[in-house]
């Protein structure tokens, strides 16, 4: 066996045989929280190996008046839209502040109509399609459920083309923390906005899912910045940015997003393990 080996294969078949292998002693996984508890549960049942887990997300962007309006629109539509939104923190929920509400949604509904979709290979490509057919239409399904249970689909919503998987980048406006778009992982370009008044009433909102991988936090109040960081129940907090990811900072989930961190010295934990030896260097008993 070399440093670094390849074993390819289906979650079902090879996956389940790592996960419950008596001489594998520790697995990092990312992937669905679904599967990462069942990979948990193997290990429970095996040789109690070393777990961590990156798992799903439905991450909140927290936007206040306050902030550059451009700026934000931009860093949003990125924390959104980039890789077809197939992004474990994908900001698929944004709050904004009431009084720049329909600012936002104007500017935001016009840099978004302008994302080209296509052919990944090509330069002037910003969103490609979908990783495949299945994953398709799971999410042309969560658009239907968020229509059949009332939000407003102000754009999008349908298929691009019709060769490949390709989805319109979609903005659901009108909704509520109770509705499945708002609460399910949906792993597309599927987006959905809200408004709130004070702070105290978006955190309670940003809190209501059983996920915490990520948040971000739009002002040039950086006072406010930090207190609502510290605050959010995520493993990364983004101030004025998105998916801005560095090797030395950790990365992981609270919550049902997982357990453990990757990059930086954090990481090195989940693939360590502390020993300690005392050596009698002349005590008499």
């Amino acid at each position: 066996m070399g440093v670094v080996n390849v074993l390819s294969g289906f979650g079902p078949i090879a996956g389940a045989a790592i996960a419950s292998h008596m001489k594998i002693n520790k697995i990092s996984f990312t992937g669905s929280t679904a599967v990462g508890k069942s990979i948990l549960k193997a290990s429970a049942d095996s040789n109690l190996k070393k777990v961590s887990l990156e798992l799903g997300g439905k991450s909140p962007s927290i936007i206040f008046a306050d902030s550059d309006l451009d700026q934000v629109v931009k860093w949003t539509l990125m924390g959104i839209f980039d890789n077809s939104g197939q992004c474990c923190c994908a900001g698929s929920r944004v709050y904004v502040e009431d009084s720049i509400y329909d600012k936002f949604i104007d500017k935001f509904k016009e840099y978004v109509l302008n994302i080209k979709i296509g052919d990944p290979f090509h330069n002037d490509t910003y969103q490609g399609p979908q990783i495949s057919l299945q994953q398709f239409n799971k999410i042309m399904s969560y658009i239907e459920i968020g229509k059949k249970e009332g939000a407003t689909l102000l754009m999008g919503g349908e298929r691009h083309g019709d060769q490949g998987y390709f989805i319109k980048p979609t903005i659901f406006t009108n909704v509520n923390e109770e509705m499945k778009i708002m609460q399910e992982e949906i792993f597309g370009p599927v987006v959905s906005v809200s408004k709130f008044k004070t702070i105290k009433e978006v955190i309670e909102k940003a809190h209501l899912t059983k996920y915490g991988l990520a948040a971000a936090v739009f002002t040039n109040d950086i006072t406010r910045a930090i207190k609502i960081s510290n605050e959010l129940k995520a493993g990364t907090v983004w101030v004025n940015c998105y998916n801005l990811i560095d090797a030395n900072t950790p990365f992981g989930g609270y919550k049902e997003s997982g357990m453990g961190r990757e990059l930086g010295k954090y990481a090195l934990d989940q693939y360590t393990q502390v020993k300690t030896v005392q050596i009698n260097l002349g005590i008499q008993m």
